[in-house]
C-alpha cells in the first residue's frame, strides 16, 4: 500500500508510487476510488484525460536533475506527480 500522510494542507493527500510499476495510471486511479470511496470501474478511464503521459515519465524518465513533474485535474483532484514517484491530491470539489 503506497504511504498516506496528511500535511498542513488538510485538502492535500501524500502518495509515493512505485515508480517500476507497469502502469502509474492504474496507482492514481486506485488513490482516487480509495478517497472517494467507489469502485475504480464508476471512475473515468485516465487514459481519456492524459492519454500515456504518466507511464512516460516513469518507463522513460529524464535524467534525475530535471525533477519532471506532472500536474493534471482528475476526477474533482489536481494531482501532481514526481518522475520519482512522489504523489500529491488535492481535492478541488465534487467528481467531474
Amino acid at each position: 500500500m503506497p504511504d498516506q500522510s496528511q500535511s498542513d494542507d488538510e485538502s492535500a493527500v501524500y502518495r509515493t508510487f512505485d515508480v517500476d510499476e507497469a502502469d502509474p495510471n492504474v496507482s492514481v486511479a486506485r488513490t482516487v476510488a480509495e478517497l472517494e470511496d467507489v469502485e475504480t470501474e464508476e471512475l473515468t478511464p485516465l487514459y481519456g484525460c492524459i492519454d500515456h503521459v504518466l507511464e512516460h515519465i516513469f518507463s522513460d524518465p529524464p535524467v534525475p536533475a530535471a525533477e519532471a513533474e506532472i500536474t493534471f485535474s482528475y476526477e474533482g483532484y489536481r494531482i501532481t506527480v514526481e518522475q520519482d514517484g512522489s504523489a500529491v491530491f488535492r481535492k478541488q470539489g465534487g467528481r467531474e
